[in-house]
């Protein structure tokens, strides 16, 4: 941990352009919040405006950067209790282990105060993966599983027929069946920009259900075991022959625009692209699409859990007028806001219940809105893993060395992809760098 720490320090100093936290605007209070670019979130700074005038005397100014760089300067700032931000995003990737770390503040107290926000409204395991010793430590903003998104057009006119629960190795042949490089279609698009939450996320997946481990229950490291190279070849063939143009540099920002332009025939990625492929300004493709769950080798199911969540750095200053904010964009209203505003397939998915039962959602989301309960319900460890592991999550390892585990072993399977390096000689690299981190977890076993 204090490596860690030295290391956020260090990044810390490449967070520029930030006002102070609690910083005093022009008539009031100026909130900083640290935000992901991604199209939900753009909505909601698109929203302010609504915030600040049932607020007088609060002016939001949003950091809104792509994951990687977001999740660089957000981790720097609370770390080394920077103090930049009042509200930042994280994943429940970070909420447990900044919790534990005494990073964030404690949210019960707040939502207990808050007249009709209703926090057992949240979808249980989602809330649950916000939480730290069953206290609510950030609120989901959305939340998802995965599952494959496919033009039902382009498989009637090959002949070929989607099952609800797909094989990985049923969804390779249809890519190669509808790779059709002439028309600027690929059979499939699939995340190869390095960064633990980009490429990594799907492809940890892949390696779940074929049996892989990133370490055993004793910390040693698995990244060369047979199960892990068959993996690691078969993502890696499979963009490589079928998969879209520049895939070594293509996250979920631009497989999403592949998809929606109609470049590609499936999509595997996360439930919450639904934003961008229903969306009928932007998507070419709206009432062609289907959706399966995510695809499986050997086991139950492999979707992952996940959510974009936000919460307070426990040296905020402003915490009262943070959680207004982040109450706001987080109630049962917004959803309701979204959909009047820009269209109900615009709305942050897989957070609460109630969601589910607002009838023009229910509507417009008929085709995916089961498919995303019924991946979030799946999405543990007992039935995306075949042997059991000693960390938390699926599609990432939840202790703090794997941003800058997976970000290395993600360049390494981002270079195999575009042919830079051996998946063989990846994986051998990758082990190195596993190898340090298991043994650390060893000694302290010791």
């Amino acid at each position: 941990m204090r490596k860690l720490l030295c290391l956020l320090a260090a990044t810390a100093l490449l967070v520029t352009g930030c006002a102070g936290a609690g910083a005093l605007g022009t008539g009031g209070r100026t909130l900083v919040v640290a935000i992901v670019s991604n199209p939900q979130m753009k909505d909601a700074i698109s929203l302010k405006g609504e915030f600040e005038q049932a607020n007088p005397g609060i002016k939001l100014k949003f950091v809104s950067l792509p994951e990687n760089e977001a999740r660089a300067k957000i981790t720097a700032s609370t770390a080394t209790q920077g103090g930049e931000f009042d509200v930042v995003m994280i994943s429940n990737y970070e909420a447990p282990q900044w919790a534990a770390n005494g990073w964030l503040e404690n949210l019960e107290p707040h939502m207990k105060a808050t007249p009709g926000y209703d926090e057992a409204d949240f979808i249980p395991s989602i809330r649950q993966s916000l939480s730290y010793e069953n206290q609510m430590y950030a609120v989901p903003f959305y939340g998802e599983s995965s599952f494959v998104v496919y033009r039902k057009d382009l498989f009637q006119k090959a002949g070929l027929d989607m099952p609800a629960h797909p094989t990985w190795q049923q969804i390779a042949d249809f890519a190669a069946k509808l790779d059709d490089k002439q028309a600027g279609i690929s059979g499939i698009c699939l995340r190869g920009k390095p960064g633990w939450g980009e490429s990594l996320a799907p492809f940890t997946t892949v390696a779940n259900t074929f049996g892989a481990q990133w370490f055993d229950k004793d910390w040693n490291a698995k990244l060369t075991s047979p199960e892990f190279t068959k993996a690691a070849n078969f993502y890696v063939n499979l963009l490589r022959d079928h998969g879209e143009v520049g895939a070594s540099s293509a996250g979920f920002t631009e497989c999403g625009t592949k998809y929606a332009q109609g470049n590609a025939a499936m999509w595997y990625d996360a439930t919450s692209m639904t934003g961008t492929t229903e969306d009928p300004k932007t998507s070419h493709v709206v009432g062609k699409n289907g959706y399966a769950a995510a695809p499986v080798e050997k086991t139950q199911a492999s979707g992952w859990l996940y959510t974009w969540a936000l919460g307070i750095p426990k040296v905020g200053k402003n915490k009262d007028d943070a959680w207004k904010f982040m109450a706001w964009m987080t109630n049962k209203e917004y959803a309701k806001k979204v959909g009047q505003t820009y269209g109900w397939n615009r709305v942050p998915p897989g957070t609460r219940k109630s969601t589910y039962e607002i009838p023009q959602y229910k509507e417009a989301a008929k085709a995916y809105a089961q498919p995303t309960l019924d991946g979030i319900a799946a999405a543990n460890q007992q039935k995306t893993m075949v042997n059991p592991v000693p960390y938390p999550g699926i599609q990432f390892v939840g202790i703090p060395e794997f941003q800058d585990l997976g970000t290395r072993v993600s360049q390494q399977l981002s270079a195999a992809i575009a042919g830079q390096t051996s998946v063989a000689d990846a994986l051998a690299q990758s082990q190195k760098y596993a190898e340090t981190v298991g043994k650390s977890y060893q000694e302290v076993q010791r």
